[in-house]
Formats: structure tokens, sequence, C-alpha cells
């Protein structure tokens, strides 16, 4: 099974900037699918962002689309996600996922298609 470590969050100010990074075990990082899912205080974990093996298309959920980044270092098995323009909504525990399967573009954002998870990282964004 993949081990995956998330690294980065913090408390911030709201529209600043932070960068999460996810680094991941194994020597076929580049053919695994990655995600990063959150979850705020008394929700559920919520899909954000994802990012398929080679070449790379990406997934985002509307509420971040233009404001965060996915993105992959194969050579170096990390996984990031760019946060600009941050808002108090994005305050959660965000959480690294991987799958050694291939997931199609529509499964992306299902939590069941990932079977490696980080203990998650703590954004938290003041207003």
């Amino acid at each position: 099974q993949v081990q995956v470590v998330e690294s980065g969050g913090g408390l911030v100010q709201a529209g600043d900037s932070l960068r999460l990074s996810c680094a991941a075990s194994g020597r076929t990082f580049g053919t695994y699918a990655m995600a990063w899912f959150r979850q705020a205080p008394g929700k559920d974990r919520e899909f954000v962002a994802a990012i398929q093996r080679a070449p790379g298309r990406t997934r985002y959920t509307d509420s971040v689309k233009g404001r965060f980044t996915i993105s992959r270092d194969n050579a170096n098995n990390t996984l990031y996600l760019q946060m600009n323009s941050l808002r108090p909504e994005d305050t959660a525990v965000y959480y690294c996922a991987a799958s050694t399967k291939a997931i199609i573009g529509s499964d992306l954002g299902r939590e069941a298609r990932y079977d490696s998870w980080g203990q998650g990282t703590q954004v938290t964004v003041s207003s």
C-alpha cells in the first residue's frame, strides 16, 4: 500500500496563498491517480482536486476553480496543491489520497476510488 504524508498547512488571512505538499512512497508514483480532499468542522469530507497519471488530466470542484492548482512531480514522488486567494470557507483539514489503479475522469471525485490516505494537514483562513 502507498504511504502518503501531507505538509504545508497553517493559519493565513483571507486572500493569502498556501502550497500543500504530499510525499508518497512507491517506485511507480507516476502511475498513481492522486487527489486532495478536505473536511471542514461539522461537515463531510469533500473532493477538492485530482490529477490522473500521465498525461495528468486534472479536475477541480467548482468552488476552487481558478484559485487552486493541483500538480505533481513524478521524479520526487510529490503531489502539490497551490491555493491562492484563500477564503474563510476554505478552512478545513486537507487530505491527500492515492490510487494505484487508473481512475476515469468522471470518478476522480469519488473517495471510494482511492486506496491510500494521509493523516491530513490543517488549513485555517481567518477573515
